[in-house]
């Protein structure tokens, strides 16, 4: 982690900050999230993913090269959005995390074997191939947590 200062729906804190427990339950809890890229015309390449975590990172499996990597090695800026339990005003509670993307090699389909058991199920195997590539994770330190929800600002 870079040690800078990101804001929270107005609070200063770091991202072992951002990542409260509500946050990271909803991070953890199956749903899709809506995946956020930024395009060679600036403009947005929205994609849907499967997200984990690792630390104080949100973690995201890829076995094979495509636009969102192309995107990231351009400019790490990236935002995801996902629903998450509870409602108010008959608004579904949701989340939106924005921050800074880094891509690592390798270790996709460890990570994908991981996430399937929560995304499709206990005992699945993923990816469902002999030999997988070995694939890139794509890891997103937060730098802001918005959405209505336990995050929130009262």
């Amino acid at each position: 982690m870079d040690g800078a200062l990101h804001v929270v729906c107005g609070a200063v804190g770091d991202a072992a900050t951002l990542l409260t427990p509500a946050v990271r339950a909803a991070i953890e809890s199956g749903r899709l999230a809506h995946f956020t890229t930024v395009g060679a015309d600036g403009g947005p390449h929205t994609t849907i993913v499967w997200v984990g975590l690792e630390d104080d990172e949100v973690v995201i499996g890829k076995l094979q090269a495509d636009q969102k990597l192309a995107n990231l090695a351009r400019d790490p800026r990236v935002s995801f959005s996902m629903e998450a339990d509870g409602a108010t005003h008959g608004l579904a509670h949701h989340l939106v995390v924005e921050g800074t993307a880094r891509i690592t090699e390798g270790g996709a389909p460890e990570l994908l074997q991981r996430l399937a058991e929560r995304y499709i199920g206990p005992g699945v195997r993923f990816p469902p191939m002999a030999d997988p590539p070995a694939g890139f994770v794509i890891r997103v330190t937060p730098t802001k947590v918005r959405g209505m929800g336990p995050w929130q600002d009262g």
